[in-house]
């Protein structure tokens, strides 16, 4: 079925499971190796000191890379944990909450 993985978390001290879709956790993760290995570039091309513009570049590179990956999470967060509390009385307030804290993150 896909599914078989249990993301346990506390809320109000109670426990929910939720499943964890497998292809989308190998996809987060294969994505956050490919961003591994962009760090680990522009890491070494900082230890060679090249040229400035070149570091910017990738440095803007990994910026789009993990902005990417952001978006793919939270994707993967409405249509699961967010979906499941929306589903929920006395839920909707921490999905908002969460949504709020998020959205006041990335605005910084």
């Amino acid at each position: 079925m896909g599914r078989s993985m249990l993301n346990i978390f506390i809320n109000s001290h109670k426990f929910y499971k939720i499943m964890l879709d497998q292809k989308l956790k190998k996809r987060a993760i294969h994505r956050a190796k490919i961003i591994r290995g962009q760090m680990d570039g522009f890491i070494n091309a900082i230890e060679k000191e090249v040229y400035c513009t070149k570091l910017l570049e990738q440095s803007l590179s990994i910026q789009r890379s993990l902005k990417s990956l952001d978006a793919f999470i939270l994707e993967n967060h409405l249509r699961s944990h967010v979906k499941h509390q929306m589903q929920h009385k006395g839920e909707e307030e921490k999905a908002v909450k969460e949504l709020i804290k998020v959205y006041t993150l990335s605005n910084k």
